[in-house]
């Protein structure tokens, strides 16, 4: 196995099921210590004995990164714990398509807390720790829907918070970019995970998801794994004169139809 992350302290927001935690688990293969976060500390309990069964490499943080005590949470966590910060997957997020006429100032107030507020903190935290390491990479979680609209799941608060991501992700490329940080982020399409539950029935899931496999010109849905391999290269350092990018992992939608 490819040790890339050896003697390297991860961070992982959204780490207790889906993407993050697929990255979680491949990080801690490739030699990481983790710390993951999430809202259920049951669930995150849970997630950290698929990540490490001997508990060793990962720790976890529950709590709300929509503020931003959570975010300092995590980076004294795996400070106290393994020594610092040098990667941060900066993945918590929620979706619920709904449409425009019909959301609530509440809801509206929910995407952008949780999606970019909470990135938007969670980064400055990790900065602050990888600047006292010589320096570290930052992975976001944006989306596909912030580069195009998708009239089948209307999404327009989801979008236009992932949008101040992708924005936040080359703002934090260039200010950072002297301090030795790299700032990118993966775009996913329709990944199959949990996140859908959030929303619809276990029947629904299983009769929606499939109608989505058309959606992309490759065929299929993605697979946590299959974003997960695009954060691990971006936070490595094969990826190291890379960044500022806004990474579409969509099984070729950004390319057309």
């Amino acid at each position: 196995m490819n040790k890339r992350f050896e003697n390297k302290v991860v961070i992982i927001t959204g780490g207790a099921s889906g993407m993050g935690l697929e990255a979680a688990r491949r990080f801690v293969e490739e030699g990481a210590s983790v710390v993951i976060g999430g809202r259920s500390e049951g669930k995150l309990a849970d997630a950290a004995k698929v990540i490490d069964p001997t508990g060793a490499k990962v720790r976890t943080v529950a709590g709300d990164i929509s503020k931003p005590e959570t975010a300092k949470d995590l980076v004294l966590v795996a400070t106290e714990n393994f020594g610092g910060v040098d990667i941060l997957i900066n993945n918590a997020g929620i979706f619920n398509p709904k449409p425009f006429l019909e959301l609530t100032e509440a809801e509206y107030d929910n995407f952008v807390d949780i999606i970019l507020k909470g990135k938007f903190f969670m980064a400055q935290e990790a900065a602050k720790a990888m600047q006292k390491r010589g320096g570290g990479a930052i992975v976001q979680t944006g989306s596909l829907w912030a580069l195009q609209a998708i009239a089948a799941t209307p999404s327009s608060a989801y979008s236009a918070a992932n949008a101040g991501v992708h924005a936040l992700t080359k703002n934090l490329a260039i200010e950072l970019a002297s301090e030795n940080i790299r700032v990118n982020a993966v775009a996913p399409a329709v990944i199959e995970t949990p996140i859908y539950g959030t929303f619809m029935s276990e029947e629904q899931v299983k009769e929606t998801l499939p109608t989505f496999n058309n959606f992309h010109p490759i065929g299929r849905n993605g697979q946590p794994k299959d974003v997960a391999e695009a954060m691990l290269f971006l936070a490595s350092d094969d990826a190291s004169f890379i960044t500022g990018t806004v990474l579409p992992v969509d099984g070729g939608v950004m390319a057309g139809h």
